[in-house]
Formats: C-alpha cells, structure tokens, sequence
C-alpha cells in the first residue's frame, strides 16, 4: 500500500487584462512578473507596438482572480475598440475563443539577419531553464523560457505554468531592455503560437526543448526566424533559417 505525503502545487490564477477599463482576456497563470506580461501579451497580440504605449499598469487582487488594469494610448485603445475579442486562454490552448481563421494566420514581419551564433556556446544553457523555474522545481508543472546573449550567457528567464504566458512575460521584459540582441530558449514544443509571438518581437532565434509543429515551422520558414527544436544543448533539428547558425 502507498502512503500519504504532503505535496507543493503551483497556484494558477484567472489573469484578466484590462485595457482602459474594458477587460480584453481572462488567461489562466501563475501570478507573478505580471506586468512583463501584460506588456509582452500587448506586443505579441499586435495591441501596442511599443511599451511606451501603456501610460501606467496596476494589478489588483479581487475576489475570483487577478485583474491587470493597462491604460492605452488613446490610439492603441480605440484600435483595440475596434478588434476586440472575447478571449479565454486557457494552459494548453493558445486560440481559445478565436472566432475566425485569419485571426489565427496572422501576417508576420520578414525578420532580418542580423544575429550569427555558434551551436557550440549554447551546450551547458540547458541549466538555465531549471535555474529559473523555482516553482516548477517544487511542482513539477511550469514551463519557462530564457533570453540568452549571442555567445550563451543567461540574461533573464521567467516561469509560468502556460508555455505562451511564460514567453509574454519574457518578452515583456525584454522589449524594455536597450538591447535586444539575444536568443530565445523555451522548454516546450516550438508551436505555431511561440513562433508567432517570438516573431512579432523581433526575436531571430528560437530554440525549443521539444518538438515543433508543421504550422511553426511553416511560420518560420516565411517570416525567416530561425527555428530549432529537440534542443538537447549539443544539438537539435534546425528546421528553417540555419544561415544564422554554424
């Protein structure tokens, strides 16, 4: 017979951002770090092109969740009037609620190449992703994804237990950082969704621990990121934009 032990689980929360007064998205997350990802779910969903856009963020704790109140640049708010979506993102679904399918096939920058790396400075940055998921270490259940510096080096990481919100709050904090150079390293499976997000920041490369989808790896391959998966640190499968890589 098994006996009965006590057990740490990770708090996931309703997260609902609300733009101006008007909640936009209800996602399920940890809640932490929540501003950086109120800033890069604003990036990467097209709602702001810059953080400058959000004049001031608060978060407030209420009785069934969480809600992040962002105030928009008039512009940026009454574009988001006119788009705007009823969204439930939930942990393993990155288009809940999308009602058509253009909303999913989003048109992409056609990134530049302006960043070359060698394979062989990213073998020991494997340890960075267990370095950053301090929940996950106790839980078992978050997904993180590192920013890396062109020769390997740890610049910042995030957790959560959503692969695509551990991503915006990375990207959160890196699109108000003066220098943006760097690779991006998840510890999911590159879908068509990490791509798009990685994309829409301007990121060249992604490295994914696990697999990647027909779909992301048709993304890359048109928005010319670079794009790995089965990354085990001493090697993966390049599956679009290898000229960065050597």
């Amino acid at each position: 017979m098994g006996c009965l032990q006590d057990d740490t689980i990770a708090i996931e929360k309703p997260v609902a951002l609300v733009y101006n007064g008007i909640s936009h998205v209800v996602m399920m997350a940890t809640p932490k770090d929540l501003e950086h990802f109120a800033i890069g779910f604003s990036l990467t969903e097209g709602i702001i092109e810059s953080p400058n856009e959000i004049y001031g963020i608060d978060i407030e704790q209420t009785a069934q969740g969480i809600e992040v109140l962002i105030e928009l640049s008039s512009r940026r708010f009454a574009e988001l009037k006119h788009k705007r979506r009823n969204l439930t993102g939930r942990t393993g679904c990155g288009i809940c609620g999308t009602e058509q399918i253009d909303e999913v096939c989003k048109v992409l920058p056609h990134l530049p190449e302006t960043t070359q790396i060698s394979i062989t400075d990213f073998a020991n940055t494997l340890q960075y992703l267990k370095q950053v998921q301090i929940v996950g270490e106790q839980t078992g259940c978050t997904h993180a994804a590192v920013w890396l510096s062109l020769t390997g080096q740890f610049i910042a990481g995030f957790e959560d237990i959503g692969r695509h919100v551990a991503l915006d709050k990375l990207l959160g904090y890196r699109a108000k950082q003066q220098n943006q150079q760097g690779i991006i390293l998840v510890s999911s499976r590159a879908s068509y969704e990490m791509v798009q997000k990685a994309a829409n920041c301007g990121v060249e490369v992604l490295f994914a621990v696990s697999a990647a989808t027909s779909m992301a790896v048709d993304m890359a391959k048109q928005c010319n990121l670079t794009l790995v998966g089965f990354f085990r640190g001493h090697k993966g499968v390049i599956y679009s934009g290898e000229q960065r890589l050597s």
